[in-house]
């Protein structure tokens, strides 16, 4: 599903650009406003994607509600669209937990994992599928395979065997996608998020099929700051090249994100180079005299995970600020009285942004897709836009977080070039489930020595839940992007200076 457009994708990002459309107008009733986008988004009579208007119109709605930072409504109680609105209209709100929420009446309650006989079995008499299972699960009715679901330990084995490949295995993708097995069913079979387990990384909103799984946003809250005239400063992943369109450069990036009312913009790959700074320092300051490994810090779902999963190797995974709190704690110091949006590929950013001891320098989060929105809302024509002022400053190796294997190429390469005597041997993994292979592997003592890097999203931050564009087509423009520039690794950032100041202060 990842990269490819589809209603689903149609339907969410036309929500963000309604969000935005509505932030940008000067709405005298902002309640009656958001009753009418489902009609506007959905108009006529007759439905287009489920069996009802009125079903696919109250979906867009928890979209609207959910967009604006607002928690999903009981169907059991009566709660109008617009109700809570005027509380989010301010220009600094944080995300009422949870982040991530599942509209009950837009679930399909998929089947759990479950292993099945298709019509393509052909009834074949050596019955090769009946002879590989282990608990006797499989069965001949009326010359054709039938599976006893309730001895079934899904293993797989029946559907290696058959010759005609006639059994196959259904699961939730929702449940497929999560790494933290925090997806379960209700009595009715909806989907239910075990919030105890959950560390936001999106992989589920991203995998349903149906667009049950949204998570809240700020686009309204970024759009009301700037209309009450703060400075607002886009700080900008590096996962951002190519995610708006293979014409639209760094230099036109710029130019279109101050039309839509920032201030400024600065990469965040500024903050990426101090963070290697950081971690290298502490690589050599800790492994192996005082812990067995180290693992890095920037991904907060991997970094959560890793504290809920294996907590007590807690002090093991990197104190080092994140890239995005960095850059906008050194934002703030040169600005204090601004406000930093953080615009990224991932939906954990924001629950990491709403820590308290993050608030005072992030104020906003939002993804590429919801930035999307406000290019549509306002009307911006990224190709035709003029720019000149490109984003220097980051070094490649910080450019490079955003693809898997980036992070820990960094603090290796910066290693490397201050102390070639040093060997320093690296395990990178991504996605959450192999990050908990590897957790379990250094559990073990087999990966002592080692810089461990941990990403939430197959891929690295590409690959994150707000992004726009195919993971390998990400990829290898972010690459290319990095070999670019001049400045190579992140000891040559002309802020590396401050990162004291920015660690202490």
């Amino acid at each position: 599903m990842r990269g490819i457009y589809n209603s689903v994708t149609d339907l969410r990002r036309k929500v963000f650009a309604a969000i935005a459309s509505m932030a940008y107008e000067d709405c005298d009733d902002l309640a009656k406003r958001i009753e009418q986008i489902p009609y506007e988004l959905l108009p006529g009579d007759k439905a287009t994607y489920r069996n009802s208007i009125f079903l696919e119109r109250a979906i867009i709605g928890e979209r609207l509600r959910l967009g604006m930072g607002l928690p999903t409504r009981d169907a059991k109680e009566f709660k109008a669209l617009s109700d809570g609105i005027e509380e989010s209209a301010i220009a600094k709100k944080y995300y009422d937990d949870p982040l991530v929420n599942i509209i009950k009446f837009a679930c399909n309650a998929c089947p759990e994992k479950k292993v099945f006989v298709t019509n393509a079995c052909q009834g074949c008499l050596s019955h090769q599928c009946t002879e590989v299972c282990p608990k006797d699960a499989i069965h001949i009715v009326n010359g054709r395979s039938l599976i006893d679901q309730d001895k079934c330990i899904k293993c797989g084995r029946c559907m290696e065997a058959c010759p005609y490949k006639a059994i196959t295995k259904i699961e939730r993708p929702c449940a497929a996608s999560c790494g933290m097995d925090a997806i379960h069913s209700d009595e009715d079979g909806k989907a239910v998020i075990d919030y105890d387990k959950c560390v936001s990384c999106g992989m589920c909103l991203v995998n349903c099929p149906f667009g049950a799984i949204v998570d809240k946003g700020q686009i309204f809250q970024t759009i009301y700051a700037m209309k009450e005239g703060h400075r607002v400063v886009a700080a900008v992943a590096p996962a951002f090249v190519g995610q708006f369109g293979p014409s639209v450069t760094p230099e036109k990036l710029t130019a279109a994100l101050k039309e839509l009312g920032f201030s400024d913009v600065v990469e965040v790959a500024i903050g990426a180079d101090l963070c290697t700074i950081e971690e290298a320092e502490d690589f050599m300051d800790k492994v192996p005299e005082k812990q067995p490994w180290m693992a890095t810090s920037c991904c907060p779902a991997w970094s959560v995970m890793a504290k809920k999963l294996f907590p007590q190797y807690a002090s093991h995974i990197s104190m080092a600020l994140t890239p995005m709190v960095l850059t906008a704690r050194m934002i703030k110091k040169d600005d204090p009285d601004c406000k930093v949006v953080f615009i990224g590929p991932c939906a954990a950013k924001k629950l990491e942004a709403s820590r308290k001891s993050v608030r005072s320098d992030v104020d906003f989060v939002l993804t590429f897709e919801e930035v999307m929105g406000m290019f549509v809302a306002k009307g911006v024509k990224l190709e035709e836009i003029e720019g000149n002022d490109p984003l220097l400053k980051g070094t490649n190796r910080g450019r490079e977080f955003a693809v898997s294997g980036g992070v820990a190429k960094a603090v290796k390469s910066l290693i490397n070039k201050k102390h070639p005597e040093v060997e320093v041997k690296v395990q990178a993994a991504e996605g959450l489930k192999n990050c908990k292979t590897m957790l379990m592997m250094a559990k073990a003592g087999r990966l002592d020595g080692y810089l461990l890097e941990g990403m939430a999203c197959p891929g690295g931050c590409v690959a994150g839940a707000g992004t726009l564009q195919p993971i390998a087509k990400s990829s290898a423009a972010v690459k290319k992007y990095a070999n670019e520039n001049t400045l190579v690794n992140c000891d040559e950032s002309p802020y590396g200076d401050r990162l004291e100041e920015l660690t202490k202060g």
